[in-house]
């Protein structure tokens, strides 16, 4: 079994991308500049927004972090993503979800021009994913992309299974995978209504987990030698840790682990490449600017 280390991985990366702006900033180009709107205290939200900042400084990019109370309206919100859109200094730019629930996202999303759109969340973007065409993808996929393609994992030809039908995740995560031009697999969605899910996890060479639920993967669904990516990142109750609690993912690792070829842990499988994703989306839309 190998561990896939997508922290290792987020690192080497975030390296190349500091080197390629370094470059950039040689020959008098300008340093790339990410925006990030923080609504709320939500504490899985203020860390994610953290990491991104510090993922900024490692590629050597501006970051600017707006911050808003939970209280803010939609309204409000709104006029921050037209000001930001309008921004030329501004490459792209993130709404970090979730929105408290007074406020429509999909209208925030809607809201965000495309072209700066680095969290590959509007719809021209999805739209253009499905079809082929030159797009922002969606962080968490195209990191899961990249690690599949830096650890050398064949996907061509091989059945694969996304448990999880978001669209954040799930949905672009299928599409990536079943392109040609990508995972070229044979691609099978199953989500909780699925009447047959453990019978097509079993017969997976891959399984992506993107349920949302801690340990939903257990060893009588995994048939040995399959490749496991873990998307879930829970916070469960830990009266052990300082913080109390834990980050546990969809998949049981200590009872899969054994039987896989490559798994990722949680933490520091999927995560890292997320942000790390964002900082190559944050590039490509500087360089179609410049």
């Amino acid at each position: 079994m190998t561990l896939i280390d997508g922290k290792q991985t987020a690192a080497v990366i975030k390296a190349e991308i500091a080197e390629r702006v370094k470059q950039i900033v040689a020959r008098g180009g300008r340093q790339p500049h990410l925006a990030a709107v923080l609504v709320g205290h939500d504490g899985g939200s203020e860390t994610y927004v953290k990491n991104k900042v510090l993922a900024c400084e490692a590629c050597g990019f501006r970051s600017t972090l707006l911050r808003y109370e939970a209280d803010v309206t939609e309204t409000e919100l709104l006029d921050c993503v037209a000001r930001l859109n309008a921004d030329a200094d501004v490459d792209g730019f993130i709404v970090q979800l979730p929105l408290p629930r007074h406020i429509d996202e999909q209208k925030i999303i809607e809201a965000i021009d495309y072209r700066k759109d680095v969290d590959g969340f509007h719809p021209i973007n999805v739209g253009r994913m499905a079809i082929g065409l030159p797009c922002f993808i969606s962080a968490t996929p195209l990191g899961i992309m990249t690690l599949l393609k830096r650890y050398g994992i064949e996907t061509s030809g091989r059945k694969c299974v996304v448990l999880g039908r978001s669209n954040i995740v799930g949905k672009p995560m299928a599409q990536l995978m079943s392109s040609k031009q990508w995972g070229d697999a044979t691609v099978t969605i199953c989500h909780s209504h699925s009447r047959t899910l453990k019978d097509e996890c079993r017969q997976a060479d891959i399984i992506i987990a993107a349920i949302g639920q801690p340990e939903f993967v257990t060893a009588d669904m995994v048939k040995p030698g399959a490749v496991i990516i873990d998307v879930g990142t829970t916070r469960v109750p830990d009266a052990t840790r300082k913080s109390g609690y834990r980050l546990t993912g969809d998949v049981k690792f200590d009872e899969v682990a054994p039987l896989c070829s490559y798994i990722t842990p949680v933490p520091g499988g999927v995560g890292p490449m997320t942000i790390c994703s964002l900082m190559n989306n944050t590039l490509e839309a500087a360089l179609r600017r410049s």
